[in-house]
Order: structure tokens, then sequence, then C-alpha cells
């Protein structure tokens, strides 16, 4: 088998010529006689002989941003993709890459495990015009070799136009990027602790290991049950998980309330992509000024979850380790990412009463609002402004300032501040779906949420 995919490598090229089905950038043509399923991120086609035990499964992924290295492209999607649907058991066995036109094709395969079954994974990467396609292939069987070789062969892609996505970038730290309206420089972080955290289009993945974490986006659907715990939780299980998986087995759902409500959902399932049995745990933490995200943890199984983040407990201690993932959805900035009007604003009021009577005896309010503007030639402008006092007799201030700014991956040096001073803020950008909220903070520690307008 080993002799048919070097060969397989050798001649998948990017050039088509035959009648094309499309998904996203990429055309195609599915072997014949194979099954094909299509989600929202890939393209799967499966054969398989069930009387002797073989099987071949292709999946062409959706495009996803890239960088300019095709070789760094593999690297990364080998780590975060395939490593995580198998077992391979070596560094892949690399072949030549080969070009045409905007992209460049790399290829490598490993001999793997799943569940007691051996085979070959084979990932073939295209990057181009700053973005990449993967397409990964499993078998334990050169019998579809033709097929497969057929399918590669027959691999193209619509004209694009170069300026697009935004870059995957490897950092030694946290890291990621902004372009203008939602395209960003980094979309990936590397904790120093050996977490990877990677943008993507409904949630932030936390990897390492055979461990992903994914951190949801807000969902208006699923986060409108929240006023009904249980409810809640097992309909937010049913928009936010149940999707990505076929079956699922051994549900508990174990609310618990105290001075902040914490949810907690976990079951056995198996995924759609992999076909594996993993362990699946719904987590979130409901703060007190109603804020809190869904965090989706997935592990091989109970244990090995339970070996990194503990055992469920019905008290409302001990969470710390599964609450501060949220903290890993956190990406670096570059100066062009904060080209634009970024604000926020507070609202704040307290209530008086006559101890007396109960009557109202006034009502105590404070408001600010900050905007940076940030120009072409590191120039910037920001406006600072706020109201306080009681009600019919408020007072207002204004403070504009102006001058340069210089920006590192996490933090922002702004000039000509209060009295001239110069003054640096740590940031960095927290990904939200379709865009990023820049978090500045000061000094003082007072962080400054901001979105772009």
């Amino acid at each position: 088998m080993k002799h048919s995919l070097l060969l397989l490598l050798a001649t998948s090229a990017i050039i088509a010529n035959a009648q094309h089905q499309t998904f996203d950038i990429t055309t195609f043509t599915a072997p014949k006689g194979w099954t094909k399923q299509t989600t929202e991120s890939t393209v799967q086609l499966s054969k398989e002989d069930a009387a002797k035990g073989t099987y071949c499964i292709i999946t062409l992924m959706k495009s996803i941003p890239g960088t300019s290295n095709s070789k760094e492209n593999f690297d990364a999607t080998w780590e975060t993709v395939v490593k995580e649907m198998v077992t391979v058991s070596a560094a892949p066995e690399m072949q030549p890459p080969s070009k045409d036109e905007e992209w460049e094709a790399q290829s490598g395969y490993a001999t793997f495990e799943s569940d007691g079954n051996k085979g070959i994974a084979l990932l073939v990467t295209l990057s181009g015009l700053q973005k990449m396609v993967n397409i990964i292939v499993l078998t334990n069987t050169d019998v579809y070799e033709k097929d497969v070789t057929a399918f590669l062969e027959s691999i193209n892609f619509a004209k694009q136009t170069e300026n697009t996505n935004t870059r995957i970038t490897p950092a030694k730290q946290p890291e990621a990027k902004t372009t203008a309206k939602g395209a960003f420089t980094f979309t990936t972080t590397n904790f120093d602790d050996g977490w990877v955290a990677a943008e993507q289009a409904d949630w932030v993945q936390v990897s390492k290991g055979t461990t992903r974490v994914l951190i949801h986006y807000p969902n208006k659907t699923a986060d409108a049950y929240n006023s009904v715990v249980m409810d809640g939780l097992k309909k937010a299980w049913n928009i936010l998980v149940a999707p990505r998986y076929s079956t699922a087995s051994n549900f508990e759902f174990k609310p618990i309330s105290g001075w902040q409500t914490i949810e907690f959902a976990e079951a056995d399932a198996v995924e759609k992509i992999t076909g594996k049995t993993v362990h699946v745990v719904l987590f979130k933490m409901n703060y007190s000024n109603g804020s809190g995200k869904y965090l989706e943890f997935i592990t091989p199984d109970k244990q090995a979850f339970e070996q990194e983040f503990g055992a469920y407990h019905e008290t409302s201690y001990g969470w710390e380790k599964m609450e501060n993932m949220i903290k890993r959805n956190k990406f670096a900035i570059v100066a062009n990412d904060l080209l634009g009007k970024w604000s926020t604003s507070d609202y704040a009021s307290l209530t008086y009463y006559y101890v007396n009577t109960g009557s109202i005896a006034g009502t105590t309010s404070t408001s600010t609002a900050d905007e940076f503007t940030f120009l072409q030639g590191n120039n910037y402008r920001s406006n600072h402004s706020g109201a306080s006092g009681m009600a019919g007799n408020m007072k207002f201030s204004s403070q504009n300032y102006k001058g340069k700014y210089s920006v590192t991956n996490w933090s922002v040096t702004l000039t000509n501040r209060f009295q001239g001073a110069t003054e640096k803020y740590d940031c960095y950008f927290e990904a939200i779906k379709g865009g990023r909220i820049l978090l500045m903070t000061d000094r003082l520690g007072t962080t400054h949420s901001l979105v772009r307008q």
C-alpha cells in the first residue's frame, strides 16, 4: 500500500478536466458509487467493503486563511486536524511539493491506529492567495487507489483575487490579527503552557494533545433560555452541540444553583466527521452581571476529562480550571488591525429611598463613553466623556486627545495623553462571530471593551 500511495501523491495535480461539483472555492469530481455527505465545513466521500473490512474516507475541507508558506500550512493542519482525527505513529513522510499557478500542494502521510484499526492517513494541503484547502484521506487498503487519484486530479479552484482573508501566523505566545471589516491578521495563539487557540467560524478552538475546548461565540437562540437553567441547558446542548454528533449516550445534565449559576452537561458521543466516540461536556458559568459563555470540552473519554479538569461535584467551588479556559479567546494585534473608530459606553444608576417613608429620595447615575480612532500614519485621536450626579443636577465632563500611537502584539502606546504624558495600554483581541472586540487596559487596571464602528 505504501508504494501505491507514493504513486498517488506523485500524480496528484491541481488541474481538472471533467464535470465538477462545487464546494466553497473548490470544484471536484466525486468517484462513482461513493457515499457523499456534506456539511457547512466539509464534503466527505466514503466507500467500504464490509465483508473484507476495507474502507476509504476522503474529506475535502472548506478553505480557511493560511500563510504564504505552504509547508507551515501543512504542518498546522497535521497537528490540529489529522492528529485529532487519528493516532499517527510517526511524523508524516513528505513528498516533493507541486505548484500550479497561484496554488502549491504539500502532501505527506503516516500510518495510524484508531479503535484497533490500522491504516494510512494522507494529507494534501493546497495553499495560495493567503488561503489553504485541506484534503484528508484515511484508508486501510489500496483497492481505491484509482478513485482517490482521480479525485485529487479533479480538484480545481475558481479564480480568486489576492487580498482576501486572514492569515494564520505561528506565534510563540498568544497572538492574533485584524484588518478592515472583520479580516484579522492573527487567527491563532500559542500559549506557553502548550495550549493553542484557533479562531473558527462559530467558536474559538483551544487544543492540547487529544483535548479540545470550543469557546462558543454568543448565540442569541441558545442564550435565550438562561432563565430556566435545566430546560435552557438541554436546549443549548441541542443548538450548540448535538448537530455535530451522530449518536450520544450516558447523558447527564447537572446544573448548580448558587451565588453564581453553573451549567454542566456531559455525554459520550460519536463525532460525525471522524466517527470516533468522545466524551463531551458543555459548561457555562453565569455571572451576576449576566455574562458568561458556553464552553464545550471534548476528550477521548471521561477519565481524560477528569484528569485534565477534575471530577464533577455539587458545589460552586473548584471550577476555576474550566472557567479559566474562556481566557484563551485571546489574539494579538498589529497596527493595520486597529485602523478605524473603536468605542464603548457604560451606564450605572443607584436609587435612594427615605428610611421612614420608603419613598424615592432621588437617583444618582454615572455614564461614560470612550472612543479611540486610529488613523493612517500612526496618528490617533480619542474622546472620553462622562456624566454623573443626581437627576436634575448632572455634571458633565469631556477630554479629547490626539497624538501618535505604536503597537506591539500585546500593547498600544499613545503619546500626548493627560498633561502630555505617554500612556501604555495592555491590549488584545477577543474573537466574536464576524468580528473582534478590542480590550485595552490602562496602568490603573481599567479595561475598555471596544467595538469597531
